[in-house]
């Protein structure tokens, strides 16, 4: 079959009889989920990373074998639970896959998750093409369920999204046990007289995994030329592969914990030891600190993806600047887009705008520039709070915050409870952009469409009724395509009341509203 790597883990999750799977959509993750349902799967998303997590982590402790997706940043916040379910262990298979984005092709960072399976303390695997996406996702449930710990597999953008041929073994599944819980209150509820002992218990296990992949890890060694040697994981072991084909290399499959006598033994036999790796040099430093003399990649290439030729300038020491790309295309709003003229009216009325990530991100691009502020999801509001509570009263009273429908129940809601508990001085404005769907991302679901992942109908969230329920007086409805007049003067309204005041701007993005017509439609009762 070809199949992303995205596809062939979900194909994994439906041979290995993954009763649950949960996450929120993210770029290069989102697929999985989508392709699990289509496979027949029962895949849901959640309001967030860390709700999806938790679910799964209850699935768990009944028995159940369950997947949990995110992006790279979507660890972050799953991980107050993350940390603690290795400490509870799990019954059934927890497998949690973090999609890493080197080079940030769509994501506000580049930061490296192979360090969470370290603080953390649960074993990482890492695939390096299609293939190995499916055979290590039914690995990861295989050593999730021997050790009773959950696992971490870790992806990139490459390899989630490439395709590669895939042979799909299913009797490589081991057999599902029969669901159903167990009490155990000693290993899982974490007061401290139960999570010191958990924590040895941890420790011990991580000890035993450590010697397994040192004797049966997957693991590969391949031999060649002894005078250029390298280590490497994920697709940058491909890339290597291709640049070098006649060193000797040591590919390594389960990267944490590391299995450091295999490495020090291969480091011995070769003349020169390179680590190649995308990212921090999280391998190398690791490899250094046990020992073992490796050569690390110059700083320059610590950023964005490796491809073939820069693996080429790495093992030739070539510093030397690298040539430019061409310029693409920056990225724009849709024409039409309903965010446009929220942004065209923001920016008339000159207001400081404190965003947030979804499409609307886009409105800090010419021909906008309107947003001031953007760090991670759910955030704008609670900056927007902070800039109204220590700025000069006639810059304070221009702050607004901005943020999309999906992205409010991400991590919104919060904040909307800190706007009601701690109100600024002259009040405060918040923006719910809903243009009915996650768009960025796909077109996925989310509580506020009444939709679930397979497009059934289900219980929904109404944003006015939520801010109204919280004693929020000013909460207004508003199509902002129908009259930009009406738009500008209902902003300046709420700005110059000095109270909360909460703006829905609902129009369905019109690459959604096709859709999700037909899809409304198909939920109808038939006569």
């Amino acid at each position: 079959m070809l199949l992303s790597g995205d596809e062939a883990v979900a194909l994994a999750a439906r041979d290995a009889g993954v009763a649950l799977g949960t996450g929120y959509p993210g770029t290069p993750s989102t697929e999985i989920l989508e392709s699990f349902a289509e496979l027949g799967g029962h895949a849901q998303w959640s309001p967030n990373e860390k709700v999806a997590l938790e679910v799964a982590i209850g699935a768990s402790f009944g028995g159940a074998r369950t997947l949990v997706t995110m992006k790279h940043v979507g660890v972050n916040v799953a991980a107050d639970p993350l940390f603690t379910a290795a400490y509870t262990g799990v019954a059934g298979a927890l497998v949690l896959v973090s999609a890493d984005d080197p080079g940030m092709a769509s994501s506000q960072n580049e930061q490296d998750n192979r360090h969470y399976a370290v603080a953390a303390a649960i074993p990482m695997l890492e695939p390096a093409d299609s293939q190995e996406a499916y055979e290590f996702t039914l690995k990861a449930i295989e050593i999730s369920e021997r050790w009773k710990l959950p696992v971490l597999l870790r992806m990139t953008t490459r390899v989630c999204h490439s395709k590669t041929i895939v042979e799909p073994k299913p009797g490589l599944a081991t057999t599902p046990s029969a669901i159903g819980y167990k009490a155990h209150a000693d290993l899982r509820v974490m007061i401290p007289s139960n999570a010191r002992p958990a924590h040895r218990r941890l420790r011990a296990k991580l000890a035993k995994i450590a010697e397994w992949n040192e004797a049966s890890g997957p693991n590969q060694l391949i031999e060649g030329d002894r005078s250029l040697g390298i280590i490497s994981s994920g697709v940058a072991s491909v890339h290597a592969r291709e640049a070098a084909p006649g060193a000797a290399m040591l590919k390594l499959g389960m990267t944490y914990p590391l299995p450091f006598e295999a490495i020090r033994a291969f480091a011995r036999t070769v003349d020169r030891c390179v680590v190649i790796e995308e990212g921090d040099p999280w391998l190398a430093d690791a490899i250094r600190a046990a020992g073992a003399e490796v050569e690390d990649k110059p700083e320059m290439y610590r950023f964005g993806e490796l491809n073939v030729e820069r693996v080429r300038r790495i093992l030739a020491g070539d510093v030397t600047p690298e040539p430019v790309p061409p310029p693409g295309k920056p990225p724009e709003l849709c024409p039409g887009c309903p965010h446009r003229y929220v942004f065209q009216a923001l920016r008339k009325l000159d207001c400081i705008v404190s965003g947030d990530i979804g499409c609307y991100s886009l409105g800090a691009l010419p021909p906008f520039n309107a947003l001031e502020v953007l760090v991670c999801m759910g955030a704008s509001i609670g900056m927007g709070l902070g800039l109204r509570h220590v700025l000069p009263a006639e810059q304070a009273r221009r702050v607004v915050s901005v943020i999309g429908d999906s992205t409010f129940v991400h991590s919104g809601i919060t904040g909307l409870v800190e706007m009601v508990y701690n109100p600024p001085p002259d009040g405060h404005v918040l923006l719910i952009l809903d243009n009915g769907t996650t768009a960025m991302t796909g077109m996925q679901e989310h509580p506020g469409t009444g939709r679930t992942l397979d497009h059934q109908r289900t219980g929904k969230v109404v944003f006015e009724d939520l801010a109204r329920s919280l004693g929020i007086k000013q909460v207004h409805v508003i199509d902002p395509t129908l009259n930009q007049q009406a738009l500008e003067d209902l902003v300046t309204q709420c700005l110059e009341s000095r109270e909360l005041a909460v703006i829905v701007a609902r129009r369905t993005c019109l690459l959604a509203t096709g859709k999700i017509k037909l899809m409304e439609k198909c939920l109808e009762p038939q006569e």
